[in-house]
Parts: structure tokens; C-alpha cells; sequence
């Protein structure tokens, strides 16, 4: 038996997705996944960037891991991959920290060399090339229900805020053959859903030669079309790269979940130039009205960043009032966090006091939990297929699982299996949540 192996995921959906690959390529060699890094060899954390206090909550673990190596194991290797490791570099390896490897996410068909080594190896090459194609991610930790796949890496928008540029390189697309491929796998070995990854999916292309180039809205239908009886999620989408081909796809399809996640930052139209946001407030609205008109049913959701550099008060009011205009299903929520190495942090002064932040980012929250229970009241009395993920956190007798438009629902599972599909009526809801009965 070979080394173990704790893989531990921060972040976003594509750094599960990451960690299935890492666990595949390791696997590959001989490592042996264990499910408790008291138990393990090796533990490797897959980091975020993206906030400040993501990186911060990431070091309090390194140091935990530190720790259990200097009292419990001191054999113990310790790694951190992903964008943390992108960002700090060989930072990591000092004493105060206590890594021994560092690898960002373009270099992690080096993983099993570089654990030979053990010691001070850092691989932190970015690559307009890698998409890790041949690799068949280890879905070592799903509900066995859903699934990520990813169709392409890196992002080329460079928003002022944003260190994803410069932590998962340039835009480049995946073979839609291997995405293919693997949707099959998927659908074959049971699962139900399955979501396509990408920083901005709706810059997806591929040269089909003769044929032309194949984009976002031709690879979604090919999806679809390969697994009528599953459930086809997107994310994520740049607001002015949503292309009506994509929503008329998107309409077409029934498995096409009717759930569009459309980051806007903030309502005002002088912060959306200093994010350098390609897109206008009424060009926003513009494509919130396309979308609805296009996809009556459709749920959207969002990211809204509180007290940006040089944000006043009539910004803060301009974004209040975007999210009234659009009536958000939800949305994702944060005060501006200044990442070194970005625009903002080389250019432009954080000049909005913290506890400004906290109060604006308050509001935010409070206007989008009245948002949310009004659009989750919309709901009751209505009837929606659930795709049934497991019981629910509170009780076992009750099931949880998403509608089309993912809003979670919970409801007295009795014979409900996960990944089996639950016709339910929603008799009531929290701003969060929806509390349905089989029907």
C-alpha cells in the first residue's frame, strides 16, 4: 500500500473539481486516500485567493498541521495547492508556515515527482495550454448525485478587484470530445446532474476546423443532447458575454436548469468602471430583461461587493436599488477585500473604512434575505420536480434537494432515494429555504 493521502478543499466548485483530478493523478501513482488527516501521510490543501480572510482561515490550518507534525507525526508532508500557492510562491515554505510543497493549479501532473522529493519543491508555472485532458477525476467525495466537469481555465477579463488572472493564468478551452466523454461517464455510472465549470463559461471555445469554431451555446446543446436524464448546470457567466444563443439553448432543452448565475459586483455605473466591468447598469438590465423574456421561469443569482475603492454612499444606494430592480433569487455577498498584485491593490487606495464596509455589506445582506423570502413565497402553493441529494441536516425523516432553479427544498423524504426525482408541493418557506410535501 502506498503513502496516504487528506485532500482538503477551499473555494470555489472548480477547486473541487481540482482536487478530484489531484486525487485521480495520485491514485495513479500509488497514494492511497484516507478520510482523516490524523490518518495520513500526506495532507494537501486546496487553497483560495480570491478574500482575504479565505487565505487567513487556510493559514490557521497550516498551522494546525504544522502543529500535529511537530507533536504527532513527524513524517508528515504537508502541501498547499491552488491559487494561495500561486500567489505566495515559495512564501510558504518558511519555517513560520511549515509547507513542504507548493503547486498551482496548472502544474499538478508534476504531484507524484514532486513528492519523491518531499522537500522545498515548488511548481508554480502557469500554462495557456493545461486543461488536464485525459485525466478522469476521482469523485472520491460527491453525493454521488451531482458532478462538476470543467470546459475551461483561467480568465481573461482582468477586473481590478480579481487575482484569478494572475493565480489560474489565460482563458483556454477543453476538447469538447473529452467533455463529452466524460458527461457519458457520469451518466452512465448514475449520476443525475452535472454542472460545466469555467471562471467565464460563456467565453468557451473550440476550433471544429471545416466546421468553424464551436461556442458556449453549441457545446450546451451537445451536453444536453448526450444526457437527456440529466440535469445541465452552467456556471459562471460574465454579464455581457451571455449570448442569446445561450439562452434560446437554454430554453430548447428541458434538462437545462433554468438558473442563471450573473455576477453584477455593484449597481453603480462609476464602480462598475473601476472594477473595469465591461458592461454599463443598463446594459445589465438590458440582459436581465433578455433572459426573462427568453426563460420566463428562469432563477438569477449573483455577487455583490460591498465598499469597493473610492465607493460613496450614492454607489452603495445605486446598488440597493439594482437589486430591488432585479429581484434576486440570491446572491453571493462581501466586503472588498484588497488582494495584492491586482490593479486595485497596485492603483487604487482602499479607502472606504472598514467598519463602513461592515455596515454597507449589512444592508446588502438584509435587502437580499427580503429578496430572497419574496421570491421564495412566490413559490408556495406550486409544484417542482426536486432532484432528491440525500436527508436533510436537521432530520433524517426529511428529504432535501433543488428545483430546476436551485432552491433547496426540504419535505418528508418517505420513500425518496437520493438521486431519484421528487414531485413536491411547497407549502411554505424561509428566506433560504423551501418546505414542500410530496405530492
Amino acid at each position: 500500500m502506498g503513502q496516504s493521502l487528506y485532500i482538503e478543499t477551499y473555494g470555489c466548485q472548480m477547486n473541487v473539481n481540482d482536487s478530484e483530478l489531484v486525487a485521480s493523478i495520485l491514485t495513479d501513482a500509488g497514494y492511497t486516500l484516507c478520510q482523516s488527516a490524523q490518518d495520513a501521510d500526506i495532507v494537501l490543501l486546496n487553497t483560495c485567493a480570491i478574500r482575504d480572510n479565505a487565505e487567513t482561515r487556510i493559514l490557521g490550518r497550516l498551522a494546525h498541521f504544522r502543529d500535529l507534525r511537530a507533536t504527532q507525526t513527524p513524517h508528515l508532508t504537508i502541501g498547499v495547492l491552488g491559487c494561495m500557492a500561486s500567489r505566495l510562491k515559495g512564501e510558504l515554505l518558511s519555517p513560520r508556515v511549515g509547507a513542504n510543497l507548493v503547486v498551482g493549479p496548472d502544474s499538478y501532473r508534476e504531484l507524484p515527482r514532486l513528492l519523491a522529493r518531499a522537500q522545498n519543491a515548488v511548481a508554480i508555472r502557469l500554462s495557456d495550454r493545461e486543461t488536464y485532458q485525459g485525466i478522469a477525476p476521482l469523485r472520491y467525495a460527491t453525493n454521488g448525485v451531482s458532478a462538476f466537469v470543467s470546459i475551461m481555465r483561467g480568465c481573461d477579463n482582468h477586473c481590478t478587484f480579481c487575482v484569478v488572472p494572475f493565480t489560474r493564468g489565460t482563458e483556454r478551452s477543453r476538447d469538447p470530445l473529452s467533455i463529452l466523454q466524460e458527461v457519458e461517464v457520469l451518466r452512465d455510472t448514475g449520476y443525475r446532474e452535472v454542472t460545466l465549470l469555467g471562471q467565464n463559461v460563456d467565453s468557451y471555445r473550440w476550433s471544429m476546423g471545416a466546421e468553424g469554431d464551436l461556442p458556449f451555446a453549441g457545446l450546451l446543446e451537445r451536453v444536453a443532447r448526450q444526457a437527456p436524464g440529466m440535469r445541465i448546470r452552467f456556471s459562471t457567466s460574465y454579464p455581457n458575454d451571455l449570448t442569446e444563443a445561450v439562452l434560446h439553448t437554454m430554453a430548447q432543452y428541458g434538462n437545462i436548469c433554468p438558473h442563471i448565475h450573473l455576477p453584477v459586483q455593484s449597481g453603480s455605473d462609476r464602480m462598475l468602471r473601476a472594477m473595469r466591468r465591461k458592461y454599463t447598469r443598463a446594459e445589465y438590465l438590458q440582459q436581465v430583461a433578455r433572459i426573462r423574456a427568453i426563460i420566463p421561469t428562469v432563477a438569477i443569482t449573483t455577487d455583490i461587493i460591498a465598499g469597493f475603492c473610492g465607493e460613496q454612499k450614492v454607489d452603495h444606494q445605486a446598488t440597493l436599488s439594482l437589486m430591488r430592480e432585479v429581484g434576486y433569487d440570491a446572491a453571493f455577498m462581501f466586503k472588498y477585500s484588497d488582494r495584492p498584485g491586482t490593479y486595485a491593490h497596485n492603483r487604487l487606495p482602499d479607502d472606504v473604512p472598514e467598519e463602513v464596509k461592515t455596515q454597507r455589506l449589512a444592508e446588502i445582506i438584509e435587502l437580499q434575505n427580503e429578496l430572497s423570502l419574496q421570491s421564495n413565497m412566490h413559490d408556495v402553493g406550486r409544484e417542482f420536480e426536486v432532484l432528491v441529494e440525500g436527508d436533510s441536516k436537521r432530520s433524517a425523516e426529511d428529504a432535501c434537494g433543488r428545483t430546476g432553479q436551485n432552491k433547496m427544498v426540504v419535505f418528508k423524504k418517505q420513500q425518496s432515494e437520493p438521486g431519484q426525482y421528487a414531485h413536491v408541493r411547497i407549502v411554505s418557506c424561509t428566506s433560504q429555504t423551501l418546505l414542500g410535501e410530496l405530492v
